[in-house]
């Protein structure tokens, strides 16, 4: 796991990091059109309870690996394109792979210990996953800095990173709270059930906010602000070490304080890094803000993770990280076309006062879970067969 998700981060890292400069620079694409690649780019996690039903008897460990390998094509010859157009394919094969990784990962995570510890395995897990970040963020820096590699060249060396990503995490054994089991765990075909509605609910807020970001977060550094590719290398540094130093201790804290205090915290400090993207024209505050949003969204999804740990049962977990991706992805398709449409009439800064509305929904939304009285049937079945064992 841990080679896997330092694998992951370096080719998810480098390719995000000169992506935009990419897509301004050498594909001639606008604002608009970045918000379409997104919502693009998005599909594939919208159809993603549908590639999980069709491969729901193949292995966590082996589902990773394939969708990785996908990762690292997709990655690998993005530089061949030359069009919006012509880079479409390779956008939706990394984004299949990508999704379903993302699905996956805390599953396969979750399962090395117990619950009363899933917060701190997942902190130490994207502790890792940053680690390989910030080494990508490194060498990104030197290499156009100096000019040892292109576009193209960089795209393969992400593709290479995400095979050797998939190679080691295809051994992954087969674990129930850290123990070794003979075979793999039994998962449902699709779940949508009423006692996850919350985590749903989180999911579908988080991809709409989350989108906006993504979509023009970068662009606007780029378009706006005009920097180059060493800049928002040094940029991502920054959050990518910030990261790896305290996502360890923030997995701890949500296994101490709860998930409904760290996402309420994680929510206020969404709302006041897009307001201030969206509300003051300097780029040391947009600078500022850009890296405190990247700090903190992968806990949401932690925190979401471990909620659903403590109401599902084992079963339950891989297909409805499945449909709350799904979720997530309904979300995350529409919102950036209308956006992207938005901003040809309107200045950047409405998108993250859009945004920001869906986190202070979403801060009320965390006000209301409560894991230990908001247990599933199935998970208090479960629990019940354990202590009569």
């Amino acid at each position: 796991m841990a080679v896997a998700a330092a694998a992951f981060g370096f080719a998810l890292a480098a390719q995000q990091n000169i992506v935009s400069n990419y897509f301004e620079g050498e594909l001639g694409l606008g604002g608009p059109e970045f918000g379409y690649i997104t919502a693009i780019r998005e599909i594939p996690g919208f159809l993603l309870i549908f590639l999980t039903a069709l491969f729901y008897r193949l292995s966590l460990p082996h589902l990773t690996a394939g969708a990785l390998l996908l990762l690292a094509i997709g990655y690998g010859f993005f530089g061949l394109s030359t069009s919006f157009m012509t880079v479409v394919p390779w956008v939706i094969i990394s984004s299949m792979g990508y999704h379903t990784w993302l699905q996956t990962q805390p599953a396969l995570g979750m399962s090395l210990t117990t619950e009363n510890r899933s917060g701190a395995i997942l902190g130490r897990i994207s502790a890792i996953t940053q680690g390989g970040a910030l080494t990508a963020m490194a060498f990104v820096f030197l290499a156009f800095y100096y000019e040892w590699l292109d576009f193209r060249s960089m795209f393969v060396v992400c593709g290479v990173m995400a095979l050797v990503a998939a190679i080691a995490i295809s051994r992954f054994p087969h674990l129930h709270d850290g123990q070794a089991q003979e075979t793999m765990a039994k998962r449902e075909r699709i779940v949508l059930r009423r006692d996850y509605r919350l985590y749903y609910l989180l999911s579908l807020l988080d991809g709409a906010r989350q989108q906006i970001f993504f979509s023009f977060g970068l662009w606007v550094l780029v378009d706006h602000f005009s920097l180059g590719v060493p800049a928002i290398s040094a940029v991502l540094i920054v959050v990518a070490f910030s990261s790896m130093v305290l996502g360890p201790w923030i997995g701890r804290q949500i296994d101490l304080r709860g998930e409904r205090d760290m996402l309420s915290v994680v929510n206020v400090a969404y709302i006041v890094a897009l307001l201030g993207y969206a509300l003051i024209d300097q780029v040391a505050v947009a600078l500022l803000c850009y890296v405190i949003y990247m700090f903190i969204f992968p806990f949401s999804a932690m925190g979401a993770s471990v909620y659903l740990r403590k109401i599902a049962p084992v079963s339950d977990l891989a297909p409805s990280f499945a449909m709350g991706l799904t979720m997530q992805h309904a979300a995350a398709v529409v919102v950036p076309i209308v956006t992207g449409f938005v901003l040809n009439y309107v200045g950047y800064q409405i998108p993250f006062l859009i945004a920001s509305g869906f986190a202070v929904v979403t801060l009320f939304v965390t006000r209301r879970i409560d894991p230990a009285n908001q247990k599933s049937a199935g998970r208090l079945q479960e629990d019940a067969t354990l202590a009569a064992r």
